[in-house]
């Protein structure tokens, strides 16, 4: 009798088997790859009206350009930025019977008047009323108090060493940025920041236009509550941080931080849409059409709305920072690509290639300009602006 091992031995050496087996594994692999051309993307059917109306805006107590955006949802699942609504009839209403009339300044934007400002203590409600193109429906908010907020007490910078000085290596600093603020009233519980950031640019070039300001905004939801604790003071509050992958820290930079009064519901509302955008959730978690918020359709109520009418008192406050930070990335080290001799123009110059260096001819010596494929290494009005801003201290 032939033994197991005996068996084995025969299957190794045969050469069908061998013939057998390597087309079993050619089939395998050829499987695997049409399994793996044919995934789609999945997109789940959800049961939500496909287009809603939604609703950015804030009122503050603050003389300033105050506007409500409104808009329209797309499908879950499409990529494009939602559709401008325009065409509607927006108003604010108070408490005492004030009615302020918006005007659309832009397509789906629409502003209060110049010298609307609202009041701590008095409660708003926006009105809507869409046009043919959604319906002619009327959407309304609930009234909302405004709050009010305190003062700021401090704004305050730390510097972070993220990679220490070794050798030849200078080292890696970054910078966070912190606020302390108090209501010795304690009746601000709940609050949101926001801010601008401004930072002087200064290409390596001569060029004409060599410095200017350059600014951003916050882009993420700051909010905390104190209700928990028995003053409602905060200390240390995270603000943001700045890394050595941005040029903000190279020469001179600014903050203005917002602070904002919130009600229970609104700080309740931007707790979820915040854990919803930083992505903690999976696809069976809440969608946005299902956080509660505070607006509603009149004419039928099941039909649901995105956003939030949010009414807010508002204080601010402001430091520059001019410190000594190592590690700071350089956008602009590799602008030189060409250098071109004498007076000829080629025919792509101020089109894909800019001068950042004109040497005029000299004894023995053509004229020499060296060139540049990126528009923002000769010109650094592509990110900033060259008029010095009013609030700006020094140079």
């Amino acid at each position: 009798m032939i033994s197991e091992k005996e068996i084995e031995m025969m299957k190794v050496k045969s050469p069908v088997f061998l013939k057998i087996q390597w087309l079993t594994k050619l089939a395998l692999i050829a499987m695997l790859f049409v399994a793996g051309s044919c995934v789609t993307e999945f997109i789940p059917q959800i049961e939500e009206n496909a287009e809603l109306v939604v609703v950015e805006g804030q009122i503050t107590d603050r003389q300033e350009i105050q506007t409500i955006k409104l808009s329209k949802s797309l499908p879950f699942g499409e990529r494009s930025t939602a559709k401008p609504l325009s065409g509607c009839n927006v108003t604010v209403t108070d408490d005492l019977g004030g009615k302020f009339i918006l005007s659309e300044t832009e397509i789906g934007t629409y502003t209060l008047p110049p010298s609307f400002h609202g009041s701590v203590g008095r409660f708003y409600t926006l009105h809507i009323k869409t046009g043919q193109s959604n319906r002619n429906l009327s959407y309304e908010s609930y009234p909302v108090e405004m709050k009010p907020v305190p003062e700021i007490d401090s704004i305050y910078y730390e510097k972070v060493v993220v990679q220490e000085k070794f050798e030849d290596f200078f080292g890696i600093d970054g910078c966070k940025i912190f606020l302390n603020t108090y209501d010795p009233g304690n009746i601000c519980r709940y609050y949101r920041w926001d801010f601008s950031e401004t930072w002087v640019l200064r290409l390596l070039w001569p060029v004409d236009n060599i410095k200017c300001w350059v600014s951003d905004r916050s882009h993420d939801i700051i909010v905390k509550s104190t209700a928990a604790f028995d003053d409602s003071r905060i200390v240390g509050q995270p603000v943001t941080y700045i890394s050595n992958e941005t040029d903000r820290l190279s020469r001179k930079y600014s903050i203005e931080v917002n602070q904002y009064s919130l009600n229970e519901d609104e700080f309740s509302y931007l707790e979820k849409i915040k854990n919803l955008n930083a992505g903690v959730g999976g696809l069976y978690d809440k969608i946005p059409a299902s956080i509660p918020n505070n607006l509603i359709c009149i004419d039928n109520p099941n039909e649901k709305v995105l956003g939030f009418f949010s009414v807010s008192a508002k204080s601010s406050r402001r430091i520059f920072i001019e410190g000594d930070f190592r590690g700071i990335i350089d956008r602009y080290n590799k602008c030189p690509v060409d250098t071109i001799y004498g007076d000829y123009d080629p025919p792509d110059l101020y089109l894909t290639m800019w001068p950042i260096l004109d040497h005029p001819q000299t004894f023995g010596a053509p004229r020499t300009r060296i060139l540049t494929d990126d528009k923002g290494c000769a010109d650094c009005t592509v990110r900033g602006t060259k008029v010095k801003p009013g609030f700006w201290i020094g140079e």
